[in-house]
C-alpha cells in the first residue's frame, strides 16, 4: 500500500492514476479480511476498488484525456492477468465453508454471545439494534460521518455549476448599454 501510495507522486497519467486508486483499495480490502474485519473489507471492495474505479473512468470517458493518446498494444497481456486473477479468486472460494454451514467459523465466535447476552447486558430487546447501536457505537458513527461527509461534498460539486452575478451588475449593463452610464455612477 505505500508503494502504491508513493506512485500517486510520481505519475501524471490519470488512467494510471484511477488504476492505481483501484489496486489501493483492493489491497486494503485484502488487509482487511487478514484483520478479520471481513464486512468492512466487502465494503472496501465494492466501493473503493468497484463503485470508484467505475466511477473515475467514466469521469475520463466524459472529460477526455487531450495529452495521452491510445496505444495500441495487444490485448493478450492484460487478458491473461484477467483470467489469472479470476481462477486465483474462483480456488480462494473452494476454501470458504459452504453456504448456511451451521458449523461454519462466523457461528462459533462472537454471534452466540450477541444472541444470549445482548438483551440482558443492553437492555434492548432487538439484536441488531443492539450490535450496532451499543458493541459497534463507534463504528456505525463513524460510518455515517463518512456517508453525511461524503453527501455534502456531492452537494457543494452539484453547486458549483451555477455561477451568480452580483447583485445590480444585470441593472448596470442594461444602462451602459441605453446610453445611460453616467446616471449609474
Amino acid at each position: 500500500m505505500a508503494v502504491i501510495g508513493l506512485a500517486y507522486i510520481f505519475l501524471r497519467n490519470l488512467f494510471a492514476v484511477v488504476m492505481l486508486s483501484g489496486m489501493f483499495s483492493l489491497t486494503a480490502a485484502v488487509l482487511y479480511v487478514v484483520m478479520d474485519a471481513v464486512d468492512v473489507a466487502f465494503t472496501e471492495a465494492a466501493v473503493g476498488a468497484g463503485i470508484a474505479t467505475v466511477l473515475g473512468l467514466a469521469t475520463l470517458g466524459l472529460i477526455g484525456v487531450v495529452n495521452e493518446k491510445p496505444s495500441k498494444r495487444s490485448f493478450l497481456g492484460p487478458f491473461l492477468v484477467v483470467l489469472v486473477t479470476g481462477a486465483v479468486l474462483i480456488n480462494a472460494t473452494l476454501d470458504m465453508p459452504d453456504f448456511g454451514d451451521p458449523n461454519a467459523p462466523i457461528h462459533h465466535h462472537v454471534a452466540p454471545r450477541y444472541i444470549e447476552d445482548s438483551g440482558r447486558e443492553i437492555g434492548v430487546p432487538n439484536i441488531v439494534t443492539s450490535i450496532l447501536a451499543s458493541y459497534r457505537g463507534y463504528d456505525t458513527l463513524g460510518e455515517v460521518t463518512v456517508i453525511f461527509t461524503a453527501a455534502c461534498g456531492v452537494l457543494v460539486l452539484l453547486g458549483r455549476t451555477r455561477r451568480r452575478k452580483p447583485h445590480g451588475q444585470e441593472t448596470g449593463d442594461r444602462e451602459t448599454a441605453s446610453g445611460d452610464g453616467e446616471a449609474a455612477k
